[in-house]
């Protein structure tokens, strides 16, 4: 079964002040790349989606061998981009849908995933109960996912198809941590294990 990773990179966060893709992890890593180092340990082919004024983080990353899908739409919202990016992909079988500010994901989570995607299923890894990222859909769900628009993601899919969820039990925090603000780099040692994974 064809799996690859659609890695949603295309706003800057105007809730953290500045382009947060670029701040730097307690590890002196930039956050983008610390989320591309996590899913390129595992393997899986991988879609990086920008938005349209990204041209020189595109040159810098296709330099370096990773793809990447330009998204016209962005300004919308992550539902205009999701769809832009989705109409994108190669041929996969399913997707996983993961976002570049999560740095502290581990590349056993992700993978992990991936093995448990299926062309019909919504695999969701969870945390102590709580659900988080990267969501896995399969080739079925893509049509919707393409047709998405504004700043609705694709929480709405899992409402409307319950039946084919399947949550992932994982021991591993950074599928639910994401950065938001400069705050959230400086807890960074609340969580062991994920640094240098």
């Amino acid at each position: 079964m064809k799996v690859g990773v659609l890695l949603l990179a295309a706003g800057r966060g105007t809730r953290y002040g500045s382009d947060k893709r670029r701040a730097r992890l307690p590890d002196g890593t930039q956050l983008l790349d610390g989320s591309i180092a996590a899913i390129a340990e595992t393997g899986l082919p991988l879609r990086v989606a920008l938005g349209p004024g990204d041209g020189a983080l595109a040159e810098a990353l296709n330099l370096r061998a990773i793809d990447t899908l330009r998204c016209a739409e962005a300004s919308r919202g992550m539902g205009a981009t999701l769809a832009a990016a989705v109409r994108q992909l190669p041929a996969w079988d399913a997707v996983l849908i993961a976002l570049g500010d999560m740095p502290w994901l581990r590349p056993a989570s992700i993978a992990a995933v991936a093995r448990a995607a299926g062309p019909a299923l919504i695999c969701v890894p969870c945390h102590d109960g709580r659900r988080g990222h990267p969501v896995a859909f399969g080739a079925r769900f893509l049509p919707e996912l393409a047709a998405l628009d504004g700043d609705r993601g694709a929480r709405d899919l899992l409402l409307r198809h319950t039946a084919a969820v399947r949550e992932l039990p994982v021991d591993d925090p950074g599928v639910l941590r994401d950065v938001d603000r400069p705050a959230d780099l400086e807890d960074a040692a609340l969580y062991p294990g994920t640094q240098g994974r």
